[in-house]
């Protein structure tokens, strides 16, 4: 909604939280979040102060926040962040944006994990640390070595460690490296990625939010599945007897990772879905 200025010194006719909201062209929640991040409140403040008039500064700031959205700048490149597992991570493009599905890779680490037990864990292509950040948060005896080739994701990462574990971050290493070449002969308890798994030619790389997002982070070859077979092939040397691979993958590539898993060598084969049902995790041990 655009406001007529009286003139410069004078702001136009106030407008008040509910109205801003209802003349927006986006989706609630994304009009909410931009709203919160001009005033600098929560959700629960604009529910309980709809009425409350915005000056004409806050609701210029607004109306741009509005328009790069609609122009389809994801919510998090706006706002330079994104919860993730309880967390907010600072993003930026040149990180992937944390997603909620993600969270059960997450999750199917921590259960291999015992609370207490010291282990050693290599995150592969970390972006902007989530993932490595929340399990250090959760399992703080794990000594953790994440690495991404992006020197530009690496800075993000390190920012969030400092913002997400203060002093405590010296248990996290972040190294540049493409996926297992700056490891030499290291190895690990756990082995864990989020990798591009998206096909060159998906029509959905030029749909939505994806649009602005870094394709090295996306992009996973002819058939997706670049990426993942050499981090499976490459993943034995750097695992400890009884070591985990684990990975996230896409909707229709469970039977290939288990094929890939079963031909390197890997026991104790898993898939697991998300809450949508889709089978998303897959991993296995090494014997």
């Amino acid at each position: 909604m655009q406001m007529p200025v009286k003139n410069q010194a004078t702001s136009a006719m106030p407008v008040s939280i509910a109205t801003a909201l209802g003349a927006s062209p986006l989706e609630a929640c994304d009009s909410n979040l931009l709203l919160q991040a001009v005033l600098g409140v929560n959700h629960a403040y604009l529910a309980a102060h709809s009425d409350q008039l915005l000056n004409f500064r806050q609701m210029g700031a607004y109306q741009e926040l509005v328009q790069r959205r609609a122009a389809g700048e994801p919510t998090a490149y706006i706002l330079g962040e994104r919860e993730f597992y309880g967390l907010n991570f600072k993003v930026t493009s040149a990180v992937l944006i944390p997603r909620p599905e993600t969270e059960l890779l997450l999750e199917q680490a921590l259960e291999r994990m015992p609370p207490g037990q010291f282990c050693r864990v290599l995150e592969l292509g970390t972006g902007s640390g989530n993932i490595a950040l929340a399990l250090a948060l959760h399992r703080p005896l794990t000594r953790i070595t994440a690495v991404d080739s992006s020197q530009a994701a690496l800075a993000i990462a390190g920012q969030n460690a400092t913002q997400v574990l203060g002093t405590e971050s010296g248990d996290i290493i972040f190294t540049k490296s493409d996926w297992y070449e700056a490891l030499d002969g290291e190895t690990f308890d756990f082995i864990i990625s989020n990798p591009p798994y998206v096909a060159s030619d998906d029509a959905h790389l030029q749909l939505g939010d994806v649009r602005f997002e870094p394709r090295l982070a996306l992009n996973g070859g002819a058939d997706g599945l670049d990426c993942i077979r050499r981090i499976i092939r490459e993943a034995p040397p750097h695992l400890r007897k009884g070591g985990w691979l684990l990975f996230e993958h896409g909707y229709d590539q469970a039977p290939a990772c288990r094929n890939l898993l079963i031909q390197s060598g890997f026991g104790g084969l898993f898939c697991a879905d998300d809450l949508a049902g889709i089978p998303r995790v897959s991993g296995g041990r090494i014997q």
